[in-house]
């Protein structure tokens, strides 16, 4: 392989609802990169864990399922489909038991250093788009292009609870603006790799902004990159 420095990443940051799983599933697909959902990593570690019949309450042994994941995210479709050892998982991932022991494995620290390390070896060619909160901060500090995408609470809010209703879930939406706050607050705050833009990052603001309108914006940046 290429020498890691040489493969170009482009690291799609932000708070959660601000559209970075679709943006960044978009990017991949109008580049040809290879995509990293790190949100979902802890989640698949999980269902990796559960599935192997890994003592979840060890942590080096979570750790060494965590190192090993076979997984790749695959950008083709209307969606990002998550493949684990072949098999799309998309859906398995989501199930409240895996929820519950991502949190339980996230507290790990060996389990964290395993998966900074397994993020970094989805830089391959001919190029990567990583999706998360610290991408561009952290996990790949000289990326080519670092976005920090966002959009006032109230605009995540609202994108949210149109994805619920489809689904045919109630929801309130005053609820929904009080928990993206409290959500950003954590993520802000936290002593390990807080919600921050990159000093080099390009902030993009999509609250009035349509996706395409948006998709086009970040592609700009990449090209004015290689310019």
């Amino acid at each position: 392989m290429s020498e890691p420095q040489r493969i170009p990443v482009i690291a799609i940051d932000g708070p959660s609802g601000a559209g970075k799983g679709t943006l960044s599933r978009l990017v991949a697909n109008r580049l040809g990169y290879h995509l990293l959902d790190s949100g979902a990593l802890y989640r698949l570690t999980a269902l990796a864990a559960m599935q192997a019949g890994a003592d979840l309450g060890d942590a080096e042994a979570t750790a060494e399922v965590a190192r090993h994941l076979n997984v790749r995210f695959d950008a083709a479709g209307d969606e990002t489909a998550v493949i684990l050892n072949e098999e799309d998982v998309s859906n398995a991932i989501r199930t409240e038991a895996v929820g519950m022991n991502a949190s339980r494995v996230a507290a790990y620290p060996p389990v964290r250093e395993a998966l900074l390390q397994r993020q970094r070896d989805f830089r391959q060619a001919p190029g990567l788009v990583a999706d998360g909160r610290d991408m561009g901060t952290t996990v790949f500090p000289d990326a080519e292009v670092k976005i920090f995408l966002t959009a006032s609470a109230e605009a995540r809010a609202e994108r949210r609870y149109l994805q619920l209703l489809e689904k045919g879930e109630k929801v309130d939406m005053e609820a929904l603006v009080k928990d993206i706050r409290d959500r950003d607050q954590r993520d802000s705050e936290r002593s390990v790799s807080p919600l921050k833009p990159a000093r080099d990052a390009y902030e993009l603001d999509s609250t009035e902004l349509g996706i395409d309108q948006v998709l086009e914006q970040i592609l700009n940046r990449v090209a004015q990159s290689r310019q």
